[in-house]
């Protein structure tokens, strides 16, 4: 039951996501800014970034069970 509602929430937002893409797009100014996706809007839909890590990373979290924290970078 609770993953028929939840999969409903997906639904719902995916096409409210649709119409806010649809109405930012129309109100953009081509020259200056890229065309909006609905992913821009929802917030189910997941950001596909990758990282560039080393091998030894993936022996820390595979091997030794390790979660290595992030590098920020300064300003």
């Amino acid at each position: 039951m609770l993953a028929m509602a939840e999969q409903r929430q997906r639904d719902q937002w995916a096409r409210t996501a649709s119409i806010m893409a649809l109405i930012a797009n129309t109100q953009r100014t081509a020259k200056h800014q890229r065309a909006f996706r609905p992913s821009d809007f929802d917030p189910f839909a997941r950001s596909r970034e990758t990282m560039k890590a080393d091998v030894s990373v993936l022996r820390d979290v595979f091997i030794d069970g390790r979660v290595p924290r992030p590098i920020r970078e300064s300003p």
